[in-house]
């Protein structure tokens, strides 16, 4: 008991109030300093790194720390303002000054100070940030954890403590606010936690999780000295819901009875064991150099697992037997509960005064809360009082319990281990997927290998085919040529003899021949020997040439040159004869065209129509060159469809390899109309149109070449069947090159439009991504041109709604390529595009994502489920708004980070 004149150091006189006053505020300071987190590491993240202090901890330093103790005042009750009416309150708090006076009479009192003292208006939520909180955030950073509840009987221990708050969810006590902390800050994936909970009685541990077990043993670790219960009942803890049933339960087994002091008497003490897992990375600086220069590398991260346990104490209420009133069983039962009591009191007078002996053996308390007082726990306590005046005694001694276990310090350690298991697992997924990697990329090696070689053979082939019927050819035409020369000088023969005998009908009647009929006669004699002669001299010259090839052998020289000769005029002649037919087929594009537009200025002009109309039609026609109006899209229809019967499809194919650009780009643009429409598709892929298409974009750099191509190529991928060719004949590796080499923005909307629609084929996922399609999308967005941005967005929605029907099904595990490729940042920060096309694709992009667990984490991390719960509350298309709101309700993940940061969606 302390004196009048002194009072923790404090004396009276005439400056007693201005010591006070400033003792109070040096204590304030201290108090703050020390309620300080030990870890700056915001809550929520799976993996930490280890800090300086819980270094220290672990490596046996220790980290100092003090009993925190508060007091709580209990507000009467309707018998204590009947039974007390006449007489004031012993107890006076000044919060303010963390300061309490206990009354003595009616002109004296003692005065004690504590960390914090709470007035009986005090909030449940108040005393658990202040005293509770900063001892869950240690449990969390690693350090073993102590809060408990002492007092007399009825000043309000288990409502502190062990409130559920069922009814009034602002009631909820130290037990159920402490878990929900520890659940909204730990990760599902990577952390547990386990909760035991038991009662003392009658110095006997029993599980109130289960009542069979009635008799728990206490083992003690003779290297560490820690304290273990291996009887207990374990159970993991994986929501609020479940750990509020475990409590009903625990409750419903403990022993409590009706005193005079309190109607539902503890008439054991209530603990609850938290034990706590998670995983954590240090790393380590590597220590400088001979030279004193620090090095900015850090050597690997250790994957290591920290363990910590919070200890909630309920005690029994302290009771005096004639108040009381404690008969038979529950005389015995306040014994046991007062001898326990005591050993703890002893235990805590020992440590508050450094002695040798701490009679830690005298009570089954004392050693299960032997890491609590004098350990290595962090450890709080609440003291609980009542206001009145008849229980002044035991007042004074639960505020000198309290007094002398603020004098107990604790050295604070974290019991950390090397985590092999899991260094080990995530080991064996990276050799995994090096393995699979490396396989994909030997069988897409060996399978351009083989298409290379297939390709060359086939090349090969048609060149000599062509060859021979280009030779065929020229000699059939050269033969008609000769016949043709001979009939054109046999009929000038005739000519003659008509002419000559006209003549000499003339010259009979007196008129002698002319001298230009002679001359022209003679002439055309001349001509018909000369070519009879060369007639005579190429059959001539073909013997020869017959003989000689027959005899020809690798000596004879000569006839190899002669046979080159040949070859060479027949190859000039073949490529004579090809120019004449591309001019032909341009021509006749032409003329078809030229015909379907004075049809047009004919119908109009045969319908009365003026001027201005006539211009309308004009106007009218040149816009269908570019796309189809809805009054001309048959016409225009018929006149392609005309073309590609009157040239046909292979004379078109064979155009998109001239060597004049000007009929390489004309045929291209023909194949691409031809390919909008579903009907030639099959026809243009069969007749090797898609081959065709695909070699523009491997061999010529012709911007205009590549843009209608790759337009192409995208009408012929809407086609699921043409998907398969494409991805077979290498087109998205050509698509990936076009696309980082082009700087045209219609060329790279092509490109993207094509790739868009390979996307949505849920068979050429991993090909696709293998051959680089995902980067080559992410690499065309440097446009910024809203049409490629809104075929890139397309594109990257549907293979994430590809992606998630294939998890969905079974048939893809792990993230998510498009997370692996970096698109996430790139969906974040257009996700508010201006542009409704744009925004609506990446929308339906990040609910998909979304849909997939193994990809939550990188979404919160990157910032994505901000705009899911924006989409799930502002989207302007209702099924899109549903599809979010679905993903966050079947997410636990995301349920956890919401509930941490107090989000409602």
């Amino acid at each position: 008991m302390a004196s009048n004149a002194h009072r923790n150091g404090v004396p009276r006189g005439t400056a007693k109030l201005d010591r006070l006053v400033s003792a109070g505020a040096n204590l304030r300071a201290t108090s703050f300093k020390s309620r300080v987190p030990p870890s700056s590491q915001s809550p929520g993240s799976a993996l930490r790194r280890s800090s300086p202090a819980s270094l220290a901890a672990r490596n046996g330093d220790g980290v100092p720390g003090r009993v925190r103790v508060a007091v709580r005042l209990r507000p009467r009750n309707a018998e204590e303002m009947v039974a007390d009416a006449d007489f004031a309150d012993c107890v006076e708090l000044q919060p303010e000054f963390k300061r309490l006076k206990l009354r003595k009479n009616n002109w004296d009192s003692d005065t004690y100070e504590f960390d914090e003292v709470f007035t009986e208006f005090a909030s449940q939520k108040r005393v658990y940030e202040v005293v509770t909180k900063p001892v869950v955030e240690s449990v969390l950073d690693g350090y073993n954890g102590t809060v408990m509840a002492y007092g007399q009987t009825g000043t309000g221990k288990t409502f502190t403590v062990g409130q559920l708050g069922e009814e009034d969810t602002s009631n909820r006590g130290i037990m159920v606010r402490s878990m929900e902390d520890i659940l909204a800050d730990l990760s599902p994936e990577t952390d547990s936690v386990t909760v035991s909970y038991l009662q003392l009685y009658m110095e006997t541990i029993q599980d109130l999780l289960n009542p069979a077990n009635d008799n728990i043993p206490i083992v003690e670790d003779p290297r560490t000295g820690d304290v273990s219960l291996p009887g207990a009942t374990l159970v993991e803890i994986r929501d609020q819901q479940s750990f509020l049933e475990l409590l009903r339960v625990g409750e419903a087994h403990r022993f409590a009875a009706n005193t005079k002091l309190n109607t539902e008497s503890s008439r054991s003490h209530a603990i609850l064991m938290v034990q706590v897992k998670r995983s954590v990375l240090e790393s380590e600086d590597i220590p400088s150099n001979e030279n004193n220069e620090s090095s900015h590398l850090t050597k690997p991260s250790k994957p290591l697992v920290r363990k910590s346990k919070l200890v909630v104490v309920d005690l029994a209420g302290s009771e005096r037997i004639h108040k009381s009133g404690s008969e038979g069983q529950m005389l015995e039962e306040a014994k046991s509960i007062n001898l326990s009591l005591s050993a703890l009191g002893k235990c805590i007078n020992a440590l508050a005064e450094n002695s040798a002996h701490v009679p830690i053996r005298d009570s089954k308390l004392t050693r299960l809360l032997r890491d609590s007082f004098g350990g290595t726990a962090r450890t709080s306590l609440i003291v609980t009082i009542g206001p009145s005046p008849r229980h002044r005694g035991e007042t004074a001694s639960t505020i000198l319990f309290g007094q002398r276990a603020m004098k107990v310090e604790n050295m604070l350690k974290i019991k950390e281990e090397f985590d092999y298991k899991s260094l080990a697992r995530r080991f064996e997924v990276q050799v995994d997927k090096l393995i699979a990697e490396n396989e994909r990329q030997q069988k897409a090696f060996e399978a351009e290998v083989e298409k290379i070689n297939l390709e060359a053979q086939s090349r090969i082939a048609e060149v000599e085919r062509n060859f021979a019927e280009a030779l065929e050819k020229e000699r059939l035409k050269c033969q008609l040529e000769y016949m043709d020369s001979v009939k054109q000088l046999e009929h000038k023969l005739v000519l003659s003899q008509e002419r000559h005998d006209c003549n000499g009908f003339a010259d009979v009647h007196g008129e002698g021949p002319g001298p230009s009929s002679a001359n022209e006669i003679f002439e055309v004699k001349r001509m018909l020997e000369n070519e009879t002669n060369r007639r005579k001299a190429a059959e001539e010259e073909v013997e020869i040439l017959k003989i000689q090839l027959g005899n020809h052998s690798p000596t004879q020289a000569g006839g190899d040159m002669e046979i080159l000769n040949l070859h060479r005029k027949l190859e000039e002649e073949a490529h004579q004869k090809k120019k004449l037919e591309e001019e032909i087929i341009i021509l006749r594009s032409q003329l078809l065209q030229m015909t379907y537009e004075a049809d047009q200025m004919r119908r109009c002009l045969e319908s009365g129509g003026s001027v201005n109309e006539f211009s309308a039609v004009d106007s009218a026609m040149s816009q269908a060159r570019s796309s189809q109006l809805r009054d001309n899209g048959n016409a225009q229809k018929e006149s392609v469809a005309n073309l590609f019967e009157q040239v046909g499809l292979q004379k078109i194919l064979t155009l998109l390899e001239s060597d004049d650009a000007n009929v390489r780009i004309h045929a291209v643009k023909v194949v691409a109309n031809l390919a909008a429409e579903e009907a030639n598709q099959k026809r243009i892929v069969e007749a090797g149109g898609l081959t065709s298409l695909l070699m523009l974009l491997r061999r010529y750099e012709d911007e205009t070449v590549r843009r209608v191509a790759a337009g192409a190529i995208a009408n012929l991928a809407m086609n699921e069947a043409n998907q398969e060719l494409i991805m077979a004949e290498g087109g998205i590796t050509l698509l990936s090159m076009t696309a980082s080499d082009a700087e045209d923005s219609q060329t790279l909307r092509m490109v993207a439009g094509a790739i868009a629609n390979l996307c949505g084929n849920e068979k050429l996922l991993m090909k696709l991504r293998s051959q680089g399609g995902i980067k080559a999308l992410l690499g065309i967005v440097r446009c910024g041109h809203p049409d490629v941005l809104s075929q890139v967005a397309r594109g990257i929605a549907n293979f994430a709604k590809c992606e998630s029907r294939a998890s969905s099904q079974g048939l893809k595990s792990g993230r998510s390529f498009l997370v692996e490729d970096g698109a996430l940042p790139w969906l974040v920060q257009n996700a508010n595009n201006e542009a409704a096309p744009i925004r609506r694709h990446i929308e339906l992009a990040i609910c998909h994502l979304a849909q997939h667990e193994v990809n939550a984490k990188d979404m919160i991390s990157g910032g994505a489920l901000w705009e899911l719960v924006r989409i799930s509350r502002d989207c302007s298309r209702e099924d899109i708004r549903n599809l979010a709101r679905r993903t966050l309700n079947n997410s636990p993940t995301f349920k956890s980070e919401l509930r941490r940061l107090r989000i409602e969606y």
